[in-house]
């Protein structure tokens, strides 16, 4: 089966589900009203008539209560199948190219500064991002996030072993379904880094665990030598003793039992994602089988409602002189110091399955998409490369050959004709490359690159800087990433367009010849057929190509295929004249 008609399957089987959960919830809302209504008329006939004994009223209400409980497992589990619902629903959406708008947009990860995200379109409406994210926690989604913008560009063998890994998650449609649901719940409301604080913080209560101890013993033995003697000042002086150690240590118990709740209520917006992952039977466990998350989780629970049991009467009695909070209190810091350093480890595994997963549905929602090889050499060469943002019916595909000999590929064309959508193309195809995703290509070879893009740089008003100050910013950055080792692909549209003929060529050849002494690849762009006469300076390093178009019943018409040489025609009086500008 292909991958829409699985999810189309297993769509029509959620939303069957949620039908019947539905009926029920009518049907035992229903049933609710009337015992409602049946309690009502047997406390009238009870109460006011004397008709009936009162203990009639126990029936409506002890059906009421397991029926209340009953209907809310169907409303929880039709929450459940409406979750699952939307994901199909969203995952159909991008097989058929029409997910603009319906996922997150990862606007807040957006930086004006980064070296090509802005020019690849990584964050925004009909973002990469957006295509890609599947992830329910903002761990996730940052994870996600700095593998599109390579904030630590990964080497060959990381970048392998994303892609075995997204090789078997992409058959595991349960989990990524599971996970999805699941995630919802700790969807803008996980705070991941105050969970992980809390539970690395140091120790607030020092070393008094042994004299709260102490003074427990002599309490308890004080009540038995009481009770066996009759002499009360046996319970007295250990009772007194112990209140003068719980109340120095009162504010640094009270400090550590109130932040338990917080604690506990942010590890339960994990716990079912967590659990979720250690049930999966990896080849590779990502929790040790030893010391599972579930062990942890529950023995936090555990003293989590030992705290909340201070509420009971007798406890209330008994525990200030037994000093049970402190003792609560040392046991919470126990946990922190086994388990504590393991928490922040369960969100970073977490952050980077959902990644993964997010990866993974790509791959399977696009199964013609192949890996990328990643070889040792400087090299970027691929087959009918095609943007992924665009729709299937309407993407042009191209090649791509860089590295060896040729370094720089300048390129020549009219406006509209699929320059700048090329080098767009190029770029997002090494940024999934890189993060270890498929690539929209019948096949590529790269080794790990530094990106660099100077495409939608512009003016800022704000900033007081003009567009050719932004471009020669950028040139700057892309310059200095030459020089971080590694190799390097830089990316120019409309090379230095905002300054002059003359010290475009002259700053222009300057800058290619210091890129590819320096050993990047790259491609530029340019409607100044002058630039196209730099190729010549460079030898066999660097090659012109070109995109054209022709004039068809008076229209321009554009086939967006790249073909070498430079371009001979140019159509902007062509497109002045066919808006109804008066162009002799």
């Amino acid at each position: 089966m292909t991958p829409a008609a699985i999810y189309r399957r297993r769509l029509e089987e959620r939303t069957a589900i949620v039908r019947g959960h539905e009926q029920q919830h009518l049907r035992l809302g229903n049933i609710r009203l009337l015992l409602g209504l049946a309690a009502a008329v047997i406390a009238w006939m009870a109460f006011a008539e004397r008709s009936l004994p009162a203990v009639w009223l126990a029936l409506p209400v002890l059906t009421f209560i397991p029926l209340a409980v009953w209907h809310e497992a169907i409303l929880r589990r039709k929450t459940t199948a409406q979750r699952a619902v939307r994901f199909y629903e969203r995952g159909l959406a991008r097989i058929e190219d029409r997910w603009t708008g319906s996922g997150e947009p990862g606007e807040e990860f957006r930086d004006p500064a980064h070296p090509y995200a802005d020019d690849l379109d990584l964050f925004g409406r009909g973002s990469l991002f957006e295509l890609l994210n599947a992830a329910r926690t903002h761990g996730g989604e940052a994870k996600l996030a700095s593998w599109l913008r390579a904030d630590e560009v990964p080497d060959a063998a990381a970048i392998a072993e994303r892609q075995r890994a997204i090789l078997d998650l992409r058959a595991r449609l349960d989990l990524r379904e599971d996970l999805f649901v699941l995630g919802e719940d700790a969807r803008g409301k996980l705070r991941s880094d105050a969970l992980a604080a809390w539970a690395e913080s140091p120790p607030v209560l020092g070393g008094g665990r042994w004299i709260a101890v102490g003074l427990t013993v002599l309490v308890v033995a004080g009540a038995l030598a009481a009770r066996l003697t009759g002499h009360i000042t046996l319970l007295l002086v250990p009772v007194m003793a112990a209140a003068a150690f719980g109340f120095r240590m009162r504010l640094r118990v009270l400090s550590v039992i109130a932040h338990l709740d917080d604690a506990v209520h942010e590890i339960d917006l994990l716990r079912g994602m967590l659990l979720r992952l250690e049930a999966e039977p990896f080849p590779n466990p990502p929790f040790p089988k030893a010391s599972p998350p579930s062990s942890h989780i529950s023995r936090l629970h555990r003293l989590a409602e030992l705290v909340d049991s201070r509420d009971n009467a007798v406890i209330r009695l008994i525990g200030p002189p037994l000093l049970y909070t402190t003792h609560l209190a040392f046991a919470v810091e126990r946990w922190k110091q086994a388990s504590g350093a393991l928490v922040r480890q369960w969100i970073e595994t977490l952050n980077e399955m959902e990644a993964l997963l997010s990866l993974a549905g790509y791959s399977f929602e696009h199964p013609s998409d192949p890996f990328p090889e990643f070889v040792s050499a400087p090299i970027l060469e691929g087959e009918s490369l095609g943007h992924p943002l665009l729709e299937a019916a309407r993407c042009v595909t191209n090649p791509v050959r860089l590295g060896g000999e040729r370094q720089l590929l300048l390129i020549s064309g009219s406006n509209m004709s699929g320059k700048s959508t090329y080098l767009r193309t190029v770029g997002v195809n090494v940024v999934l490359a890189m993060a270890g995703a498929p690539v929209r290509a019948r096949s590529l070879r790269l080794c790990p690159l530094h990106v660099g893009a100077s495409i939608s740089v512009s003016d800022s008003l704000q900033g007081g800087s003009s567009r050719f100050y932004a471009e020669i910013t950028r040139l700057k950055q892309i310059v200095d990433l030459t020089r971080s080792g590694g190799a390097a692909l830089f990316l120019l549209d409309e090379f230095l367009h905002g300054t002059n003929s003359h010290d475009r060529r002259i700053g222009a050849e300057g800058v290619l010849r210091g890129l590819v002494a320096k050993g990047a690849l790259g491609m530029v762009t340019t409607h100044d057929l002058a630039l196209t006469e730099i190729v010549a300076t460079l030898a066999d390093r660097a090659s012109n190509a070109h995109f054209e178009d022709h004039l068809e019943a008076g229209q321009l018409r554009f086939d967006y295929t790249l073909r070498p040489g430079v371009v001979q025609k140019s159509n902007a009086l062509e497109l002045m004249r066919s808006i109804g500008l008066d162009i002799p």
